[in-house]
């Protein structure tokens, strides 16, 4: 169901820089309804009456959303949808953040159509969320709950999320399959990060062991970043390169090792998903 024809493009409504909120996501929401009274198919009004047209706002829907998918026979659906409305009424931002990750897909990702596409059908818009509420249990001290959280997600989308580390806003992970972000990492905001992507340590010593991701990187799909290294702001790292050093930022690097590749550039890779790379002036 594309409506891109009848409802303004997001970027004339709300500004991707910053975190959806208050005025901003009542408007989004709004769009998010009439998108969902679009389809008219038989066997899918049932899902879009349920996922968005009977709920009275974002938050709730998305509570509700995160409730169905990660309920199971230890903590059932009614339960965990009340827990995460919880951690909503605690932590704001959450939904902010929520609505401006869903934001930043509608604009990176030419598979996305609206919005309630990725709401209701993207596995990484679901297992960001997921963490969202994870990481909020985790700070708040009930560690064995968010891990339950971590592994549900994990079985479910095939994305494993550390709820101890950190993530920011405006985050894609396209796809979604395969990705690891291990205890230690951290994801600054307007990142984007393919399939197959682990951002891992390099053997079982404990302290600050994962990657910084700075803002506006790009990491293509299956690519492997590893330590406790720094990717700078607006870097790209190409698929299937295997990362162990410090990569400076507004650099693209690729290979195993991964090596520098190009100019430096100017853009925030992330934000156009250009995953094309300069000429690589070596023979093999």
């Amino acid at each position: 169901m594309n409506t891109a024809q009848t409802l303004p493009v997001q970027s004339s409504h709300f500004d991707v820089e910053s975190t959806v909120c208050g005025s901003q996501l009542t408007v989004l929401w709004q769009h998010m309804v009439q998108q969902a009274c679009v389809c008219h198919d038989p066997l899918v009004k049932g899902l879009l009456a349920t996922g968005i047209r009977s709920h009275s706002d974002f938050a709730s829907a998305l509570a509700a959303l995160i409730g169905r998918k990660l309920g199971d026979r230890s903590v059932a659906a009614d339960a965990l949808t009340e827990l995460v409305s919880e951690g909503f009424e605690a932590e704001p931002e959450i939904v902010c953040a929520a609505a401006a990750d869903m934001v930043a897909i509608r604009e990176r990702d030419p598979a996305c159509p609206d919005y309630v596409t990725p709401f209701l059908f993207f596995k990484g818009f679901h297992a960001v969320q997921s963490y969202r509420v994870a990481h909020w249990l985790w700070l708040a001290g009930r560690r064995h709950l968010a891990l339950h959280l971590q592994s549900r997600a994990s079985e479910l989308f095939g994305v494993d999320i550390h709820p101890a580390s950190r993530l920011g806003r405006r985050i894609l992970f396209d796809h979604g399959t395969g990705i690891v972000v291990g205890e230690t990492s951290i994801i600054e905001d307007d990142v984007s990060i393919l399939q197959g992507v682990t951002l891992g340590g390099t053997g079982k010593h404990t302290g600050d062991r994962h990657p910084k991701v700075r803002r506006g990187v790009l990491i293509g799909a299956g690519a492997k970043v590893l330590g406790n290294l720094e990717v700078g702001e607006g870097a790209k790292i190409g698929a299937g390169s295997i990362v162990l050093e410090n990569v400076p930022p507004f650099t693209t690097v690729v290979g195993n090792p991964a090596r520098k590749v190009g100019t430096r550039h100017t853009g925030m890779p992330a934000l156009t998903m250009d995953q094309m790379l300069p000429p690589i002036d070596y023979i093999i």
